[in-house]
């Protein structure tokens, strides 16, 4: 940020954030698993076999991986074929712990968040863990601006191709 003439307090990150949200654990992973299984194993094992650097279509699909690796190679092949990047998988309190988690000591400011389904991946966000952010005073009642740049509290960069039309500030 400092090469481009920029305050480094002016760059945030959000990374992307799966979340699958259940009244309970078992019924979060339960919904995760789901979601899993409907993966294309061909696309899956394709995907496996670009992770692995090897050829994972001759694997036996149902069976089992090596001892440190509980699942079955189905299992990790729909994992990585789906979503394989961060994912918060629990009950509302549990995935609003996790991302205060993150807020606090992981140098995130908020999250792109990613449901599994619409409508209902949205619906139980917004009904089960935006109201336990909030008590906790992690998510706004009330927007900040009209922008994404105010509500991030980011100045507006010089415009370089119309420098004396777009007032930093």
């Amino acid at each position: 940020m400092e090469e481009l003439g920029r305050s480094r307090e002016h760059m945030k990150i959000l990374p992307a954030c799966f979340v699958v949200v259940g009244h309970t654990m078992d019924e979060a992973r339960a919904k995760r698993a789901k979601l899993d299984s409907l993966v294309d194993y061909v696309n899956a094992i394709a995907s496996l076999s670009i992770a692995l650097g090897h050829d994972a279509s001759k694997f036996d699909p149902d069976g089992p991986l090596p001892d440190n690796i509980p699942e079955t190679v189905r299992q990790l092949a729909q994992r990585l074929g789906g979503y394989s990047g961060l994912a918060m998988v629990g009950t509302s309190k549990t995935i609003a712990d996790e991302m205060e988690e993150w807020l606090f000591t992981a140098g995130s400011v908020g999250f792109t968040v990613m449901f599994p389904y619409l409508p209902g991946g949205l619906d139980d966000f917004v009904e089960h863990v935006i109201p336990q952010l909030q008590r906790r005073d992690l998510f706004r009642r009330d927007y900040e601006g009209t922008t994404l740049r105010e509500h991030l509290g980011l100045p507006r960069p010089q415009n370089r191709f119309f420098p004396d039309e777009c007032a930093v500030g």
